[in-house]
C-alpha cells in the first residue's frame, strides 16, 4: 500500500484589516487544525506599505508579538519566495495578508486509498464557496 506522508496542499491568501491580524481572525483555522481536518504546513505574514514596499514575516521568525503561538507550521518555507512574492503582488498598498498553506487531511486519505486500489487523482478543481452557495440557492428556488 502506498503510504502518503502528505496530501494535497492549498495556498490561501487571507486578507485582514491593519498591519497585523487579530489572533481571533484565525480562530476558525485553529479549530480546523485541532480537529485534524487540515494540517498547517506554512504560514507567512505579508504587508504592503502605502509606497508599495512589501514586508514578509515568517511565522517561525516571530518573536511572539503576533499572538499566533498556537500555530506550528510543519513545513515552514514550503511557500517559496517566488510564491510569496506572487501572492504579495495581489495586495493593494496599505493592505496586509497571510499566506496559509494547508494540507487537506481527508484528501491524503482519499489519495492513499485510491492508490491502494490502483487508482489516482488525475485532476482536482475548486469551485469557490460563494459560487457553490449561489448555485444551491438557485437550485433550491427551482425546486419550490
Amino acid at each position: 500500500m502506498n503510504d502518503f506522508r502528505f496530501g494535497p496542499a492549498e495556498f490561501y491568501l487571507v486578507g485582514f484589516e491593519g498591519e497585523r491580524p487579530d489572533p481571533a481572525t484565525f480562530r476558525a483555522l485553529t479549530d480546523l487544525i485541532d480537529s485534524g481536518v487540515v494540517r498547517l504546513l506554512d504560514f507567512v505574514l505579508l504587508s504592503k506599505s502605502a509606497a508599495g514596499e512589501v514586508e514578509i514575516v515568517e511565522l517561525d521568525a516571530d518573536d511572539g508579538s503576533l499572538g499566533l503561538d498556537d500555530f506550528e507550521p510543519l513545513a515552514a518555507g514550503l511557500a517559496g519566495e517566488e510564491d510569496v512574492e506572487a501572492l504579495a503582488s495581489a495586495l493593494a498598498p496599505g493592505q496586509s495578508a497571510a499566506v496559509v498553506v494547508l494540507e487537506l487531511a481527508f484528501a491524503r486519505t482519499l489519495a492513499q486509498n485510491l492508490a491502494a486500489s490502483g487508482g489516482q487523482v488525475l485532476r482536482s478543481e475548486r469551485v469557490p464557496a460563494p459560487v457553490v452557495n449561489a448555485m444551491m440557492d438557485i437550485l433550491d428556488q427551482e425546486g419550490e
